[in-house]
């Protein structure tokens, strides 16, 4: 065998999202591209918006001395510094620029947060369904996952799960909101009692427990809501984040971590983001896109869009018969598979050109996760095909 084992059994376990996309891959090669639906990927279709362009326009035209260069391996002072304005708007206390370290995108910036926390064998809760990545992140600091349901029937926050979960090896929780991939958005109140929870729960371990808010998506909130702030509900809370959804650039790997300022030993803790920011070998955020995003903290894609791909398909999906809980934000939908094998049900809608990731992939059999981030015309010339699929599994 040329590589470890553990790497190899790792690929065998890996990510659904991944290998649907890879057999989407091929079945346009067979059919053409017009003929295949691809709901696999959280991949946004829509452009960056015109402020981007804008200032990417004005960067070329004007390049500044050593715009290139290395710098604080923590990021430029004025992005980060633009960056905690933005975060004092939902924090109890300011947030500057030394709270804040850009990273190479929300995996990166979650990466980095475990590594600075993380002694080997310790916890991290993660929340069912999960981004399957979060099992691997957390090996990679020689960490352990715990999985703890939500709601089985909201996916809302089960606050009394969690808190049974928690042991003396327990080192943070992992929340994501809205989700990937049920797009619900936990509500103040949830995160409140959560916060209140493992306040209670640090005095009785006596440590320290850290809520890491995974927040890619919390610009993209429908229906007039609003994602909460997470520092205004938990003490030792991180926010990992990326503007791959909100402007459009999942390419790009830029984002950041910022951590709550009422933190114990907030100091200390972005001192070690910033050493393991670079040992990881990021070293730091992308040079450019770290100028760009300087400018842009409150621009965002057309949320509306989403909200209307949203509602397309989940009125259409929902008078077929499938059963979902509508998103709050995002861009996916989570239903529940109307087989009892979600593996067998995405089959079953890819002999229907329709690509799918089973529930499975998010450690909830017995649903599916459609990415709707995808052109209108695909959505629309897809409905056919979804008709036929809900008819071959019995809902029609």
């Amino acid at each position: 065998m040329t590589i470890s084992v553990k790497v190899m059994s790792c690929i065998e376990r890996s990510s659904w999202i991944r290998k649907m996309f890879e057999e989407g891959a091929l079945l346009r090669k067979i059919h053409g591209d017009d003929k295949v639906f691809d709901f696999t990927l959280g991949n946004p279709s829509m452009e960056p918006p015109a402020a981007f362009h804008e200032e990417l326009r004005r960067l070329a035209e004007n390049p500044l001395p050593g715009m290139h260069r290395y710098m604080n391996n923590a990021g430029y002072e004025e992005t980060r510094a633009a960056v905690a304005e933005v975060l004092c708007a939902h924090s109890p206390l300011p947030v500057t620029a030394a709270q804040v370290v850009m990273t190479c995108g929300a995996g990166g910036a979650l990466n980095v947060v475990l590594k600075t926390i993380l002694n080997p064998g310790e916890e991290v809760i993660i929340l069912t369904p999960y981004f399957v990545e979060y099992k691997f992140y957390v090996d990679n600091h020689c960490g352990v996952t715990r999985e703890v349901w939500t709601d089985k029937e909201t996916f809302q926050l089960d606050v009394a799960a969690i808190e049974e979960a928690i042991g003396p090896n327990t080192r943070a929780v992992i929340i994501n909101s809205p989700n990937n991939p049920t797009g619900v958005i936990y509500p103040r109140e949830s995160l409140v009692a959560l916060g209140a929870m493992i306040a209670r729960k640090e005095k009785e371990l006596e440590r320290t427990l850290y809520v890491i808010s995974d927040e890619p998506y919390a610009r993209l909130a429908f229906d007039g809501q609003e994602v909460p702030g997470i520092f205004g509900c938990v003490k030792n809370s991180v926010i990992v984040t990326s503007h791959s959804k909100d402007l459009g650039l999942p390419g790009e790997r830029i984002g950041y971590l910022a951590a709550n300022p009422a933190m114990n030993n907030v100091g200390q803790f972005i001192e070690g983001a910033i050493f393991c920011n670079r040992v990881l070998g990021f070293v730091n955020a992308p040079a450019l896109m770290q100028r760009l995003v300087t400018r842009l903290q409150g621009a965002s894609v057309d949320i509306g869009q989403y909200q209307k791909k949203r509602d397309f398909l989940y009125e259409h999906l929902s008078a077929l018969g499938f059963e979902m809980v509508k998103p709050g934000g995002g861009f996916y939908l989570f239903p529940r598979s109307p087989l009892a094998d979600d593996v067998a049900f995405v089959r079953l809608a890819q002999k229907h050109n329709i690509l799918l990731v089973p529930g499975a992939g998010f450690g909830a059999p017995g649903y599916f996760r459609i990415a709707y981030c995808i052109d209108d015309d695909i959505i629309r010339r897809s409905l056919p095909s979804w008709e036929k699929v809900a008819g071959e599994a019995g809902l029609l």
